[in-house]
This record gives structure tokens, sequence and C-alpha cells, in this order.
């Protein structure tokens, strides 16, 4: 490796709070998985995110007036904003009008 190869790994390491071995372990580790084809998510997996966070919104919308405006925003929040909707691999695309 060269030296300023090196230098950037022991910054990388330092900043990490590990050794130069460790970090050039780690390095590697994720520089193989950048390439890897990512892992389609399973049923179980997505039903089991969308459990997770209708949970997590119940407990950050327990102030809402009533049940349908609590609904609704759940909703809007599950679907993501529009701008994203398109892009989303995990979701099959909608009806277009």
């Amino acid at each position: 490796m060269s030296p300023a190869l090196i230098a950037e790994v022991e910054a990388w390491a330092k900043a990490n709070g590990t050794t130069r071995s460790e970090a050039i372990r780690r390095l590697v580790e994720l520089g193989l998985t950048v390439g890897a084809k990512q892992k389609r998510t399973t049923a179980t997996t997505a039903d089991r995110a969308k459990e997770l966070a209708s949970k997590t919104i119940d407990s950050l919308t327990g102030g809402t007036p009533n049940n349908d405006e609590k609904a609704s925003r759940k909703g809007r929040l599950i679907k993501g904003p529009e701008e994203f909707r398109e892009v989303r691999i995990d979701r099959p695309r909608g009806k277009t009008r």
C-alpha cells in the first residue's frame, strides 16, 4: 500500500477507535459488500417491518384527537413521500391513470 493510503487507513482507524489491522479487515468487508447484489426483501421481513413501523407511528401519534386522523397520518407515513414512491423497488407499481 502507498504511504498515502496507509495514512488514510490509520486516520479511519483512529476515527473509529480501532487498530490499523482491524480497520483494514473492516474496510475490506465493506468493500466486498458494496458490489454484492442486495437481497430481496421477503414477505415475512416486509410484514415485520410494517408491524414495527406501525407500532412506532402509533407511539409517536398518541396525542392525535381521533382514530380517523391517526389512521390517515399512519397511511401517509407508511406510503412515504410521493416523490419517492416511483423509485421504490420493494413495492409493486400502482395502477396508472
